[in-house]
């Protein structure tokens, strides 16, 4: 076919018409803006939000029925962030390095299309949870960083339908963009985490120092009353060594004048 067939311009402005080439040039450039805003829009963003954006540029790009994040925590694979509601299943399903395709692509860092009846796939396997495994294709990329495995992102078509080459390129493109953007925001919430749980221990401990203070326990003794108390008034430890400490704290404040 010749390259430079010409196709009527619903632009009727500048009084010609484009060339196929013209046109294949414009959805490049097209590409490439899709790609520069994505990188614009994620950068500095919360996991939660990051994960969004890639589900909303994903589902964007290829029209699909089902866009699902994987990351990888440890060394499973957990359900972050999909298009479709599943509040009872993001944040819970996990899968193994190796289990089921999603597992396969994580493993072997490669993608995966599948144009129908993925779910007869020998690597597949069915989540009851999720209604989107009995949908034809399956269209599975890993998301990496410095060729380390960050996540997986999965896209699904309820019908017959075929992942063209460039969909796929793009969509690693993606993985690509936003691998050290998901480590970053991964690795910064778990130092939240970490500092919280710090903070949390810190109070335990001077918390059980004023039991052991004013009720002459030894430090076992001092952690099995806090516990004691934490069940029986089903309160978090945190917020049983923060009464504590606020008693103690009022207990000492000195006579107002």
């Amino acid at each position: 076919m010749d390259s430079n067939l010409v196709f009527v311009n619903s632009n009727k402005g500048n009084g010609r018409s484009k060339t196929m080439k013209e046109q294949n040039g414009s959805a490049e450039y097209q590409d490439i803006d899709f790609l520069h805003e994505i990188g614009k829009r994620i950068s500095a963003d919360p996991l939660h939000k990051v994960l969004a954006r890639i589900v909303q540029f994903v589902s964007a790009l290829v029209k699909c029925d089902s866009c699902l994040v994987y990351i990888l925590e440890g060394r499973e694979l957990v359900l972050r962030a999909s298009k479709n509601p599943h509040s009872e299943v993001v944040g819970h399903l996990t899968l193994r390095m190796g289990q089921g395709i999603t597992g396969w692509v994580g493993e072997h860092k490669k993608p995966v299309a599948i144009t129908r009846k993925a779910y007869m796939d020998p690597r597949f396997e069915s989540f009851s949870e999720l209604p989107e495994d009995r949908f034809e294709a399956f269209l599975s990329v890993p998301i990496l960083c410095r060729d380390k495995l960050v996540g997986v992102i999965n896209v699904q078509h309820r019908e017959f339908h075929i992942h063209s080459q460039k969909d796929i390129q793009l969509i690693s493109t993606i993985g690509f963009l936003v691998g050290a953007e998901i480590e970053m925001a991964r690795l910064e919430e778990e130092n939240w985490k970490l500092s919280r749980e710090l903070q949390t221990s810190k109070l335990i401990e001077k918390a059980r120092g004023i039991l052991q203070r004013d009720m002459q326990l030894d430090e076992a003794k001092a952690e099995q009353a806090l516990q004691d108390q934490s069940r029986q008034s089903r309160k978090s430890m945190k917020e049983i060594a923060e009464a504590i400490l606020l008693s103690d704290k009022i207990k000492h404040a000195p006579d107002p004048a």
